[in-house]
């Protein structure tokens, strides 16, 4: 053999095994897979806080799990009281994408605020609910508000509210406390798709039944501290709503 045919037989080897190397490391770092945060069966690896109730105490049995949908009802209130509601999942996360199908359901519990009729929400980059106050209605979070139609009206979902914090929209600090999208209505009991892409502190796009209805930058407490990670939560805010899939994709930072 050649001294000519040696030496390309050896770059053929060193070529092949950079290409696998990058193959094998690219696929280290790809994105994980789907987790399923709601497991059909029970609320394992969640924590409820209702306003005026201590973490853990899941007054009225308001989230439960129902024929494997997760469930907020309210059949066993005698009216709403202010006790809004969050379940929360028990791990912190930075970079993911969380897709949730939901859907509202029968009648506004009893003395509910009437903005809150078919009404829930996503809570990203939120607090603990142990860090949270008694009496707090809502954790510190970026909200993505879950609206339903009432039947005649235009009313979006998927918009943003922003309890004790701020986002940077079009260039500019958005101090006013919620902004609608550019979704369509969904009226009635049909299930929806809320997607949301949550890059730390960078970037947050809502997406509804796949289609990109709203993004910003820069999500941050009131104070200006910038938001890179927090809790995940669904919202009881008097109407009930179900959802039967909670499910979240780590991202590459």
């Amino acid at each position: 053999m050649s001294k000519q045919l040696v030496l390309a037989l050896l770059s053929l080897q060193i070529l092949v095994g950079n290409i696998a190397y990058a193959e094998n490391d690219k696929a280290s770092q790809s994105d994980s897979e789907w987790i399923q945060l709601f497991n059909g069966k029970d609320l394992e690896d969640w924590t409820v806080k209702i306003r005026g109730y201590d973490a853990g105490d899941n007054f009225g049995d308001t989230f439960r799990v129902e024929d494997g949908l997760l469930t907020v009802s309210y059949d066993k209130y005698d009216k709403y009281g202010q006790r809004f509601g969050h379940i929360f999942y028990n791990r912190s996360f930075s970079n993911y994408i969380i897709r949730v199908e939901y859907r509202f359901i029968g009648e506004q519990c009893p003395e509910g605020p009437g903005w809150a009729f078919r009404n829930s929400g996503v809570m990203v980059h939120g607090q603990s609910p142990k860090v949270m106050t008694k009496g707090q209605d809502f954790p510190d979070s970026i909200e993505v508000q879950l609206l339903g139609g009432d039947g005649r009206n235009k009313r979006s979902t998927a918009n943003l509210c922003t309890p004790g914090t701020h986002v940077v929209m079009d260039g500019k600090l958005w101090k006013p406390h919620c902004k609608n999208s550019t979704s369509k209505t969904y009226h009635g009991d049909q299930w929806v798709t809320a997607e949301i892409v949550v890059r730390g502190s960078e970037l947050i796009q809502h997406k509804v039944n796949g289609e990109l209805v709203m993004e910003y930058t820069r999500p941050q407490l009131d104070d200006g501290t910038l938001l890179n990670e927090g809790t995940i939560s669904l919202q009881s805010e008097s109407h009930p709503v179900q959802f039967r899939k909670v499910e979240l994709k780590v991202l590459k930072d």
